[in-house]
């Protein structure tokens, strides 16, 4: 396992992160692909194994459960101290105006149900899950570093935003001399590339780390164009990421795939890898292969002209992931 700092922070992480979306009870609002618990922790022992040590997950995830699965699987075969445990706020967890948002009252709520579900008394990275126009960023950035002086967390991250809005939520740390941002999870791959033209170099400015989710398009850049599973069926949020004109690109995977004789997953993850802001991309399991597969992507290592191929037929999206 290769390991790096998070942005400008002195937190060393591994190179990869497991993303927990993939595992939850299905019958608290999570999606009905997710896996049970006991798939969760062989995903997060064998993680261990192979030197994983970044855990990412969200209040949201599965009703809350995706939280449980992930911190009881994590305790049974880790020490906390060993651990990156990063979750996040935002999202609905119930009816209400208090029951979503980022508002003091929603935040300082949520962080309790999130330490209480994870077993932990402290969360390494605390991240919102998406902007809150609702909200003053004064005081969302207020509560937030409130909790870093409790000592509740550690280090403070967000998520798919407008890079000026990202922009306007550190300034406002800064004016305030609260603790400011540290990582950015935003919606990079090879099938979108939109990030690349503010959120990236505003983070690459400012020595923000990059974790980006869906490294692999969801699954889209790992098969032959078109090929249905079991998630695809049934993500409704996925089906607005992509399009037809991307198959070209799932495509240039596969052959450069065939150069190396490694699956396609390897390929479209060591092209994010290569890139230079990325720190950790999130990889979501359904498969023990798939952990396989993502921690081989970091030995596979693209030409400048392989990785020329794979951008050339990208074409510009709408922006997408921000709600």
């Amino acid at each position: 396992m290769e390991y790096t700092t998070l942005g400008n922070t002195g937190l060393t992480v591994s190179r990869l992160v497991i993303g927990a979306m993939s595992w939850g009870d299905p019958a608290r609002g999570g999606h009905p692909w997710v896996k049970d618990e006991a798939f969760a922790e062989e995903v997060v022992r064998t993680a261990l194994e192979a030197g994983i040590t970044f855990f990412d997950t969200a209040n949201v995830y599965s009703g809350g459960s995706s939280e449980e699965f992930t911190g009881r699987s994590l305790w049974k075969h880790a020490a906390r101290e060993d651990v990156v445990v990063a979750t996040k706020v935002h999202g609905r967890m119930r009816p209400g105006p208090y029951g979503a948002g980022l508002s003091r009252k929603a935040i300082l709520h949520e962080v309790e149900q999130s330490l209480r579900r994870l077993g932990t008394d402290y969360i390494d990275l605390y991240q919102i899950h998406r902007f809150d126009p609702s909200v003053p960023v004064e005081e969302t950035m207020e509560a937030l570093h409130d909790l870093v002086r409790a000592g509740k967390v550690r280090y403070l991250g967000a998520s798919s935003m407008w890079a000026w809005q990202f922009a306007m939520m550190q300034h406002a740390a800064e004016l305030g001399g609260w603790t400011p941002f540290v990582s950015m999870q935003d919606h990079y791959n090879l099938l979108y590339r939109e990030e690349e033209r503010e959120m990236l170099p505003l983070c690459a400015h400012t020595g923000v780390g990059v974790i980006p989710w869906s490294p692999l398009a969801r699954g889209r850049l790992t098969r032959p164009w078109g090929a249905e599973t079991s998630r695809t069926e049934t993500d409704e949020f996925g089906k607005t990421l992509y399009r037809d004109e991307d198959a070209d690109i799932v495509g240039a995977v596969h052959e450069i795939a065939g150069q190396f004789d490694v699956p396609a997953a390897q390929v479209a993850l060591a092209w994010v890898l290569r890139q230079p802001v990325v720190t950790a991309p999130i990889v979501g399991v359904t498969k023990i292969a798939q952990l396989h597969d993502a921690v081989a992507a970091l030995d596979v290592e693209l030409s400048d002209e392989q990785c020329a191929r794979l951008e050339a037929p990208y074409r510009p999206h709408d922006v997408a992931g921000h709600r």
